[in-house]
Order: C-alpha cells, then structure tokens, then sequence
C-alpha cells in the first residue's frame, strides 16, 4: 500500500510537470515570451490568482490559457489530494506502528492466529469472539489493518508465509492456527512454515479441491475445511430434513436461552473424577447437563457413551445443557 501511495505521487508530479511543460513552451511559442515571463504566466495561470499578465496576449494566447486553465484544474487537484492521502496513511501508520508495538509487549498464548481476512476469515473471527478466544489476524491488506485497530484483537500486516511475521503472532505459545486465505498454495506455505515452527500447533486450513486436500494433510494440517462441499452438502440437507437442520443450527457454539454444546478436557475436572465410570460421577443427576458424546484417548469419538466410560486423562465429554445446567457443570468441574 505504502509503495501504491508513493507510485501514485509520482504519476501526479508527471502530470504536473507535463502540463507546466506545455504551459511555457505555449507561451514562448505562440506569443514570444521570454521563460521567466512564460514560467510567470504558466503558474499565476494554473493557481487561478488573477495576477496581470505579464505582456498582452493575442486572441490565440487567450484561447490557449483558457485550455491551460481547465487542463491544469484536474491535474493540479489530482496531485494535492495524491500528496495529502499519502500524508495522511503514513500518520495513521505511525499510530497504527505504536498501538502494534504497545501490544507486542505483552506475550500472548494459548490463541488462536488467524491467516487472512476476507470473507471466511471474517466469520472465523466472528465464531471466536463468540467463544471469548483470543485471537491474532494476519493479512496483507493495509486498509483491513488499519480499518480494525480499535477491535479487541490483534491485527499483523504482512505475509503469513513469512517466518518473521509467524513469530510476531507468537506462533510458538498459539493453540491453533487457521489458514483461510482464497489460494491453496498460499495456504500450504502458510501451514508449512507454521508447522516447523509449532509441531503441537492444531491447524485448520481451508482448501477447494480434493487434490489439495490431501496435500494440506501431508504437510501437517489437522482439519481441511471445504467451503464448497459444506455448502452444498447445507444446502441438500435442508430440503431432505429441514426440522434435523433447524434442530441443529439452535445447538450453536453462542451462549443462548436455549442450549448450548461445550466440550471439556477429561484433565479439566476434579481429580476424584478421573479413571471413574460416568455414571459413578452423576453429572446428569447433579447438573442436569447430558453428555452426548466423548472422545477418548487415542481420538475415537463415541456418541452417546454408556454409562460405564471411564473418564481417563487425554480424553474429552461434549456436553449439552441450558445455561444453568451449564453453570453447575463449570461449578462441578471447579470441585464446588
């Protein structure tokens, strides 16, 4: 963006010198004026002062200065508001540098950093917030960064394949990593240079096609998400079961009056809880909460678990309840 602004001065000093150019040779050529006094007009001309010529122009003079006044009109604004929009991205640049630098004094862990802003990365911030994660964004676009200093996140302008600017996002202490960016190979490079420098990082990545897939796979992605294929796949289920899909989409990962899904850490709850069978625990009869699936050890996931699983360390319950019996679920685990 910064060497954009700098291209576009130049193009407007061109013009400016251009039409001053034609200005004096004008003169000189059609009423023989000397340089200075060519130089004098082609100015007092351009800026509209209304100062006296500097000798009597013939009617072909006074043709060609009101030529010079509409042309150079244009040009002559063309390179103000050229010059004063650079001035003015570079001041929001410095403040935007000091707000970056400010943050950057605080280490940040356990987030989750963001690769692209557009329309995917967008609703992924949006899902995060939602969940009170912290997050980092990474993206290229100078006005996207700008445009969202005062959001409670992180925004890093710069390319996402670069180690330098993985490591500013404090890619070594994130959790996860999601890579939404419209290219697959932007994305592969991405999650390359992300894996080298956190192999524990879970990453996400979108991809648009099933070759690509399998590549994001090999080179270390944990989870590839389709756009097309999620979409489509949305779309047939609601004229084949419409109910299961407005079913599902009240079970959402927002707090709401209603419902909601939380998945818990088998390490989260109290020690007395663990290598115990579910039913010994009677999170059911104490919170009202319903464990509707569970994820063991080795990463099987069993729907609806019996009552005799045992709730070893590395495993996870996803739970579902109303906001109260999601609250006395938080207050169990905390050992209350």
């Amino acid at each position: 963006m910064e060497n954009s602004g700098k291209r576009q001065i130049i193009l407007a000093g061109i013009y400016l010198f251009g039409i001053i150019s034609i200005g004096i040779f004008g003169f000189m050529i059609i009423d023989d004026y000397s340089f200075v006094n060519a130089l004098y007009m082609t100015v007092i001309t351009m800026s509209t002062v209304g100062f006296r010529e500097a000798q009597p122009l013939s009617d072909g003079g006074k043709i060609f200065t009101a030529f010079l006044i509409l042309g150079s009109l244009g040009i002559l604004t063309y390179f103000i508001t050229s010059l004063t929009q650079n001035l003015f991205q570079k001041q929001l640049s410095f403040f935007y540098t000091g707000y970056n630098r400010k943050n950057k004094k605080t280490k940040m862990e356990n987030h989750v950093v963001v690769v692209g802003y557009g329309r995917n990365g967008d609703q992924v911030v949006r899902e995060l917030l939602a969940n009170k994660s912290n997050i980092v964004v990474i993206d290229q676009n100078h006005n996207i960064v700008i445009n969202n200093m005062s959001r409670p996140i992180r925004f890093l302008e710069g390319d996402a394949t670069d180690d330098e600017i993985l490591i500013k996002a404090d890619i070594k202490t994130a959790r996860s990593l999601i890579s939404t960016l419209p290219n697959d190979a932007d994305n592969l490079f991405v999650v390359l240079t992300a894996r080298a420098l956190n192999p524990g990082l879970k990453i996400i990545s979108r991809a648009s096609s099933d070759s690509s897939e399998k590549k994001l796979r090999m080179a270390g992605v944990n989870s590839v998400v389709m756009p097309e294929r999620v979409g489509g796949a949305h779309m047939a289920t609601l004229v084949a079961k419409p109910d299961l899909v407005e079913f599902i989409e009240h079970l959402t990962l927002h707090d709401t009056d209603q419902a909601q899904l939380m998945e818990i850490m088998c390490t989260e709850l109290p020690e007395s809880f663990l290598n115990k069978a579910i039913k010994e625990i009677g999170i059911r009869t104490i919170s009202g909460a319903n464990i509707i699936g569970f994820k063991t050890a080795t990463g099987d996931l069993i729907i609806n678990p019996s009552g005799e699983t045992k709730l070893v360390p590395n495993s996870k319950l996803f739970v579902l309840g109303t906001n109260d019996q999601i609250a006395k679920m938080q207050e169990l685990m905390a050992g209350n």
